[in-house]
């Protein structure tokens, strides 16, 4: 079982209000495979929402609006699905705030990327959970 950035399985949950539909974790939807989440939502931020960065390990918004507690409080109860549904391997958004395995936007907001997971990668990579992008 996997679990997936919802963006990637064609849910309108990103920052901007739009997807990122990938074909490929749409099929593993499709078949029972996979289990889609959003830990910005689940962390109570609204659709669309402020654009936000890692800066100082702390989430920011452009206008410096920390929502750091709201990206934790998401990849916790994102982490509770995965656990819950068995889930070893997950597939995310790649350089998302959240999501991003590897690689992150380094808080400028110039579209430059740094090394580093966003908060939900992190977590579930602590657990022992596969973590892999689109």
């Amino acid at each position: 079982m996997y679990i997936v950035s919802g963006c990637l399985a064609g849910l309108c949950c990103r920052y901007d209000g739009r997807d990122n539909a990938d074909e490929r974790v749409m099929g593993l939807v499709r078949e029972g495979r996979a289990v889609p989440v959003c830990p910005e939502q689940l962390g109570g931020l609204p659709t669309p929402r402020p654009a936000c960065e890692i800066v100082s390990n702390r989430v920011l918004t452009e206008k410096g609006v920390d929502v750091t507690d709201n990206f934790l409080r998401g990849a916790e109860e994102c982490l509770k699905l995965a656990k819950m549904v068995g889930a070893r391997k997950a597939i995310l958004k790649a350089r998302s705030p959240s999501c991003g395995s590897g690689m992150v936007y380094d808080g400028t907001f110039s579209s430059k990327l740094v090394e580093g997971d966003g908060l939900f990668a992190a977590i579930l990579k602590r657990e022992g959970i596969e973590v892999e992008t689109e």
